[in-house]
């Protein structure tokens, strides 16, 4: 429920578009809607509508991408229809000189947004990497886990899509230099570097596990399904999702993809090398991840930062 100043500045600016703008009354219960849906986004965050920040407009605007109204998600056209009441309420509280800024300032419009990629939490990670034991003590099954698991390391320290993954070749597999050719879209060619734990996890793999699954064929894909089969992409969702049930969430290839570039970039990787390592024709794609890191950044700062916190 929103406060008592937020309450009072509800009324105000309603009876102003009621009286001075005419409103209809369906369009004043839809802005009474989009503002009381803000100040409850506020409230944890300590905040008023007149305290509110242009970063707490940005965040209540990308969280609602995230929502789902009868089974769908926002669409960039709700969203952006939420934005403009919220200019409406801060151009009037501006004029009326009730805030000094307009937190809404320079915020693009909605539809031209790209949503967050959704990543896991470095715990998560650990604990969707470590795979899911064998189904049994069999050969078969110990060979099936050995490979998930160095599928899951691969993912994770490459960024590679699903489709990259099966399609992976024996001999685009560099071990002892510790990285691995890629194929991306359009057929086009990246190098990905490989970390310890995925050299140890396919170093493992391809001693024996491979040869079991591969019974005695001859094949060039670097992940075989058992009997010899090619990998199917339905199979691959199905194992990441089943690995990464013990973190809590339902993870999917592509956010083991976005983890590693979410990650990378926390940990002041630059955007031009995250962009190689992704295969992104335009780094503007790229730089959604800056974003993401944002997050993390100005949580450690307001932490750690003597001057971060405003003294009583």
């Amino acid at each position: 429920m929103p406060s008592e100043a937020n309450a009072h500045v509800m009324s105000a600016f309603l009876d102003y578009l009621k009286i001075e703008k005419g409103l209809a009354p369906l369009t004043i219960a839809s802005y009474t809607t989009d503002i009381a849906q803000f100040a409850d986004f506020l409230g944890p965050r300590m905040r008023l509508l007149t305290t509110a920040q242009r970063s707490d407009v940005r965040e209540f605007l990308q969280e609602l991408f995230s929502k789902r109204v009868r089974g769908k998600l926002m669409d960039g056209r709700s969203v952006g229809r939420k934005l403009s009441t919220l200019r409406h309420l801060y151009r009037y509280l501006l004029i009326d000189k009730k805030i000094d800024h307009d937190p809404t300032l320079n915020i693009d419009s909605p539809q031209q947004w790209k949503v967050l990629p959704k990543a896991l939490a470095r715990d998560e990670i650990e604990k969707t990497l470590t795979g899911t034991p064998p189904a049994s003590d069999s050969k078969l099954g110990t060979a099936i886990a050995a490979r998930d698991r160095a599928m899951l390391e691969v993912f994770y320290a490459g960024a590679l899509r699903v489709s990259e993954i099966i399609n992976a070749k024996l001999e685009d597999l560099k071990l002892e230099t510790g990285y691995m050719l890629v194929r991306g879209k359009g057929d086009k060619e990246r190098i990905v570097p490989l970390g310890k734990s995925a050299q140890d996890a396919l170093t493992e793999y391809l001693s024996e596990s491979r040869r079991t699954l591969a019974a005695g064929k001859s094949l060039p894909f670097l992940f075989l399904a058992r009997g010899a089969h090619r990998l199917t992409r339905q199979r691959v969702w199905q194992m990441v999702k089943a690995s990464s049930i013990p973190s809590g969430r339902s993870a999917s290839p592509h956010m083991l993809r976005h983890s590693c570039a979410s990650h990378m970039v926390e940990n002041g990787a630059d955007l031009r090398t995250v962009q190689t390592i992704l295969g992104h024709a335009d780094i503007s794609t790229t730089q959604v991840y800056t974003h993401l890191a944002l997050d993390r950044l100005k949580i450690v700062y307001r932490k750690h930062h003597p001057r971060a916190k405003a003294k009583a």
